[in-house]
């Protein structure tokens, strides 16, 4: 039994953090229909200015993780304006071709400023404090990293189901033509969306150091894993990102503790087997 719940605490844990990340990456790609490999280059580039705020600035921790998570978004916006908005008219390929070129240019840009060695964002002495569960002690950091999931997707399913914003990103992402007819600025919309989804990925990076250490090739090392919670998923479902993001950290994390020496190969083999049965994820739709 403690084995169990040792694997259901880490499991959740970690598909908290894939969740957070992920799911702008579904966003962009089911809702807006742009295939952006470059999508973790946002964590790399929130978890680069959290470790240069927290070791260079001397800031503290919460205000460095608004900070950072901001500077992401604001980047993001220029980058969307100037670079993204033309990748939403080219076909899959290009733009494939073209957001593993924004990786890139990211990847160099950080290893020119930091290099290519791990950057730590080390923990506050309040984060690092241990929390007895019974079965085991845990990290604070793990259970804040488990709440600031579930208020992420809260906060998403009511910003996209509740507010005019969502039926207005809807209207865009169905008919953008009738939508712009209608008066809905599309662009305005597809603009808070995509930084929505680059802060997010910046969050989950930050909040993810931990679990998934972040270095200059932090984009090309995780992107495969990253774009299997939204094919898990279903495209553009925040809901079956969450539950992808969940049952894949579960099923990552039992791997490594039953068989290690074959955990990979037992997670990919599970994936694939869930894609054959249901090609579109757990709730896409065809």
């Amino acid at each position: 039994m403690s084995l169990l719940l040792n694997i259901a605490v880490d499991g959740v844990a970690y598909g908290m953090i894939l969740f957070m990340i992920a799911v702008g990456l579904s966003v962009t790609m089911g809702l807006m229909r742009v295939i952006n490999l470059a999508h973790g280059g946002f964590a790399l580039i929130g978890g680069t200015t959290m470790h240069w705020l927290l070791a260079s600035a001397g800031m503290p921790y919460g205000i460095a993780v608004v900070l950072s998570v901001a500077f992401t978004m604001v980047l993001a916006l220029p980058l969307e304006r100037l670079l993204y908005r033309r990748i939403y008219r080219f076909g899959e390929l290009q733009q494939v071709l073209a957001t593993i070129g924004i990786t890139f240019l990211i990847i160099a840009s950080v290893n020119v400023l930091f290099g290519s060695s791990l950057l730590a964002i080390p923990l506050p002495k309040s984060l690092s404090v241990s929390v007895d569960l019974g079965f085991r002690t845990l990290p604070l950091h793990r259970l804040l990293v488990i709440g600031v999931g579930v208020l992420v997707i809260l906060g998403l399913y009511g910003l996209l189901e509740r507010t005019r914003f969502g039926v207005r990103l809807r209207a865009s992402v169905d008919n953008r033509n009738a939508a712009a007819t209608l008066g809905i600025n599309t662009g305005h919309v597809y603009a808070i969306t995509f930084c929505l989804g680059a802060g997010l990925a910046a969050l989950g990076g930050i909040l993810g150091a931990e679990l998934l250490p972040i270095d200059a090739y932090y984009p090309l090392r995780y992107m495969v894993l990253f774009l299997i919670v939204v094919a898990v998923g279903g495209m553009g479902s925040i809901t079956g990102s969450f539950f992808a993001a969940i049952g894949l950290g579960l099923l990552e994390t039992a791997s490594r503790y039953l068989v290690p020496d074959f955990g990979t190969i037992f997670f990919f083999v599970c994936v694939m087997a869930l894609l054959a049965v249901r090609p579109n994820g757990l709730l896409g739709r065809a």
